[in-house]
C-alpha cells in the first residue's frame, strides 16, 4: 500500500465527530467577555452555540460553569531540539530526533497548545504525520531549516570545523546561504518542501558558537530578496533579532514578524507600526536557559552569552506592549526545559494583562500565521480546538501557567486529553 501525505488510513479523525459542551462559561478573547451556554462542535469545528442545544449522536460534557477558551498557540517553538546544544542535532539520526519531537509535540498538546508555529527544524513530514493521526501533538506550521549566513546564528560549527552538511536529511535548525543568488534559492527549496514561512537569521545569537549577540547578519539586499521570494509564494518571513539595530533592518526589508527583540528601541516600535509587524517575545527561554540550560546540553560558551539578553525582555516587552506593538506568545525552549512552556503567561503577566496575554497565543498569533478566524477562536466555522479550565484565566493567569488547571483538552472536536 501506498499512503500518499494527508490521506493515509492511520487516520482516526476522518471518521464522524460530534461534541456538545453544556453549561460552558465561554470566553470571547477579542471582547475579552463571557457567555453562559452550550458549545456544539461537528467534523471538528464550531457549528452552533446558544441555550439548551441537542445533538442526538453526539459525545455530550457538562461542564458545570467552567471556563471555555480557544486551544493556545504557541508561535516559537523548535519541536526537534530533543537537546539544547543545537551543534550536536546534526550528528542524531533523523528517526531518533523524530521520535523525540513526537514526545515533545505530545506534551505541548496535553499543556493546551492545540497549534504550534515551528521557527526552525520541523519539517513536512512531522506535519503530515501529525496530520494523518499518527502522532500526538499541535497542528504543526513549519518552515524547514532557517536560513542563516555563514558564521551566523544558524552556522553550528566551531572554528574548527571547516565543513557544513547541508543535506536535507540531516537534523538541524539551519542552513548556510550566502549572497543573493543562493538566499533565493535556499528560500525556493524550503518553500518548495511546503514552508508555512521562512526563518532568518538576522542577527546574532545565544546557541551559535561563532558569532556576538550585537552582530547583524545578512546585507540589506540577502535579506530583501528572501522576503521577495517568499511574498511571491504568499509567505511571509519571520526574523531572529535581538538588538535594536538588527531589528530595524529587518523590519525595513520588510519582514512579518521579529522574534525575541530583546533590545529594540523606539524606532523599532515606529517601524513594527510602520510595516504592521509582529514581535514574538520568549522570555521563559531565558530564565530556563540560565536556569537549567547546560544541565540540558547547552554549551558554556553559549550559556554566558545568555547574561546579554536575559535582564532586556521584560524592558522591551514593556516598550513595545506601550507603543501598541501586535504581540504574539513564543517560548524557544530547547531539551528538557520545553516543560516550562506554559510558564511565558506568568511572566508576560508582569508588563501585560491577563486578557492580553491570552489574545497573544490567540487572536493574534492566528493573524500572525495567516488562519485568523480558524483558530484562536471558539467563533462559529473555525476549528474546534479549545481548553476547558478549573478557574478564570482574567482572574489569575496562573490558571493557564500552570497545566494541572486544564480540565480538557479539546483537539479538531476530540477531547484528547483530560485530568
Amino acid at each position: 500500500m501506498v499512503c500518499t501525505p494527508g490521506t493515509g488510513p492511520a487516520d482516526p479523525r476522518r471518521s464522524h465527530v460530534s461534541l456538545l459542551l453544556r453549561n460552558a462559561l465561554v470566553l470571547d478573547v477579542v471582547s475579552g467577555d463571557y457567555t453562559e451556554g452550550d458549545l456544539r462542535c461537528e467534523d471538528g469545528r464550531v457549528v452552533e452555540a446558544g441555550h439548551g442545544l441537542t445533538a442526538p449522536d453526539a459525545r455530550v460534557i457538562d461542564v458545570d460553569g467552567a471556563v471555555v477558551v480557544p486551544g493556545l498557540i504557541d508561535a516559537h517553538v523548535h519541536v526537534t531540539a530533543c537537546t539544547a546544544d543545537l551543534g550536536a542535532l546534526t550528528s542524531l539520526s533523523p528517526s531518533y530526533v523524530a521520535a523525540h519531537s513526537a514526545r515533545i509535540m505530545g506534551q505541548m498538546l496535553d499543556r493546551g497548545f492545540t497549534t504550534v508555529r515551528d521557527a526552525s527544524g520541523a519539517d513536512y513530514g512531522l506535519a503530515d504525520a501529525q496530520a494523518e493521526g499518527l502522532i500526538r501533538g499541535p497542528r504543526l506550521l513549519f518552515c524547514g531549516k532557517a536560513l542563516s549566513q555563514t558564521g551566523g546564528h544558524g552556522d553550528v560549527r566551531d572554528r574548527g570545523t571547516d565543513r557544513h552538511d547541508d543535506h536535507p536529511c540531516c537534523a538541524g535548525l539551519g542552513r548556510v546561504a550566502d549572497g543573493v543568488d543562493a538566499v533565493r534559492v535556499a528560500a525556493r527549496d524550503e518553500l518548495r518542501k511546503g514552508a508555512h514561512h521562512i526563518k532568518v537569521m538576522a542577527s546574532g545569537g545565544v546557541s551559535s558558537p561563532t558569532d556576538r549577540i550585537d552582530s547583524t547578519q545578512y546585507s540589506m539586499d540577502e535579506l530583501r530578496a528572501i522576503v521577495d521570494e517568499a511574498g511571491a509564494a504568499n509567505r511571509y518571513v519571520a526574523a531572529h533579532a535581538y538588538t535594536a539595530r538588527a531589528v530595524n533592518r529587518a523590519l525595513e526589508a520588510g519582514v512579518r514578524s521579529v522574534e525575541h527583540g530583546n533590545l529594540l528601541d523606539d524606532r523599532s516600535v515606529e517601524l513594527f507600526l510602520r510595516h504592521d509587524a509582529y514581535l514574538v517575545p520568549t522570555l521563559v527561554t531565558y530564565w530556563a536557559l540560565k536556569e537549567e540550560g547546560m544541565s540540558f546540553g547547552l554549551p558554556e560558551s553559549s550559556w554566558h552569552k545568555v547574561d546579554a539578553v536575559l535582564g532586556a525582555g521584560v524592558e522591551a516587552l514593556e516598550r513595545a506592549a506601550r507603543g501598541g506593538v501586535r504581540l504574539v506568545f513564543g517560548t524557544d525552549l530547547l531539551g528538557g526545559m520545553h516543560r516550562h512552556q506554559n510558564q511565558e503567561f506568568r511572566l508576560r503577566r508582569e508588563v501585560q494583562e491577563p486578557l492580553d496575554v491570552i489574545r497573544s497565543a490567540t487572536v493574534n498569533a492566528a493573524d500572525l500565521v495567516g488562519m485568523a478566524g480558524q483558530i484562536g477562536t471558539l467563533a462559529v466555522g473555525a476549528h474546534a480546538d479549545l481548553l476547558v479550565l478549573d478557574g478564570d484565566p482574567l482572574r489569575d493567569i496562573g490558571v493557564l501557567a500552570e497545566p494541572k488547571h486544564i480540565r480538557h483538552v479539546v483537539q479538531a472536536g476530540r477531547v484528547i486529553s483530560s485530568r
